[in-house]
């Protein structure tokens, strides 16, 4: 049996306030997937996403889907 989560992945605000858009970060986003990876998370699939922020910006995210063997 597994166990799955979802999670949104996205970058803070402060990025699309100043920069009209906020792009994923790369390093932090491998750090996220490897985090995960160490309590035994395994990604399955995830989408793209470009999020609307108070009306006139925007920023990245991703969905990421992850399971694991049940505990």
């Amino acid at each position: 049996m597994y166990e799955y989560k979802a999670v949104i992945y996205q970058e803070g605000m402060l990025g699309s306030l100043l920069l009209g858009q906020s792009k994923i970060d790369p390093v932090r986003f491998s750090e996220f997937l490897n985090k995960n990876a160490s309590e035994g998370w395994e990604v399955v699939t995830m989408e793209k996403d470009i999020r609307r922020m108070l009306l006139f910006f925007s920023r990245e995210a991703y969905v990421v889907i992850l399971k694991r063997a049940k505990r």
